[in-house]
């Protein structure tokens, strides 16, 4: 029998979310200190965005972070795409552990180890560290994160209709961009958003793999926490959750939009049939 949420369930999802999210609040709210000093609040003031405005050093790191994050998200959404699909749809091959091993292992592979490895592959390529290998790096650990979403996507995956569209002459190519695609472009997106908001969050990997002109936002705001945290990383970090929250949003609105529209097309059909 189902009684309902208890006073200790409600209390303890409170106090779990509580933990998670009070500290970013406090966040936002004192990026939003008229004081100098970030334990002390003078007030409210959006002076220090105007500050970060003029702090060149955070912009350049900022539209260095955007620019990997956005690159290696797109190319970890194609490789891990592809990636889910030999999984999902070729059955067992030989290989096939060895393959699934190597998308699987940076899941569990710690950063230090990950990033060291990459280092030590760039080095011996004689490639010259910057925007490119940090891109490589993040596109190494995300497609993971990628294949593992769109297969979950492709497990449920109702194939008769791929064979339809295939009795009647659509070229497998064709079928996959025009029927599996459109299906499962949910999991293709959320494993995008979820690329994307790892590669903002590394520090680590993008530690071992950056060189000069490279720098990336988490490590610019490390390297300035060590001396103190300051009004304009907390505007920075404010700026950065809202982005993350609003492509979130935008994401879930348009699964539900998406998956609303696929009910009503498909209670269209049965009533037709």
């Amino acid at each position: 029998m189902n009684r309902g949420p208890t006073w200790f369930n409600i209390t303890s999802i409170a106090l779990g979310f509580s933990f998670l999210y009070l500290p970013i609040v406090i966040l936002v709210i004192f990026s939003f200190n008229a004081s100098r000093l970030v334990t002390v609040w003078g007030g409210f003031s959006t002076k220090w965005y105007g500050a970060l405005l003029h702090n060149q050093q955070l912009l350049d790191a900022a539209w260095v972070t955007l620019r990997v994050g956005f690159a290696a998200a797109t190319i970890a959404t194609v490789l891990g795409t592809i990636g889910a699909l030999v999984l999902a749809r070729m059955g067992r091959f030989m290989g096939r552990s060895l393959f699934s091993g190597m998308i699987y292992a940076p899941l569990v592979m710690p950063d230090v180890i990950l990033g060291l490895s990459l280092l030590l592959l760039f080095v011996a390529i004689n490639q010259d560290r910057g925007f490119w290998t940090v891109m490589l790096a993040h596109t190494t650990f995300c497609m993971c994160y990628v294949a593992v979403v769109v297969q979950s996507r492709l497990v449920g995956f109702d194939r008769s209709l791929e064979e339809a569209a295939m009795d009647l002459g659509c070229p497998p190519v064709k079928t996959f961009f025009l029927i599996t695609l459109p299906l499962i472009l949910p999991g293709v997106l959320a494993g995008w958003m979820l690329a994307f908001t790892l590669s903002l969050d590394d520090l680590v990997i993008a530690s071992f793999t950056t060189g000069p002109g490279a720098t990336t936002l988490p490590m610019k705001i490390y390297s300035q926490v060590r001396l103190g945290v300051t009004p304009e990383i907390n505007a920075v970090c404010t700026i950065l959750v809202a982005l993350v929250t609003v492509g979130v949003v935008a994401a879930s609105i348009v699964t539900k939009h998406r998956t609303v529209r696929r009910q009503r097309d498909e209670q269209l059909a049965a009533a037709g049939a």
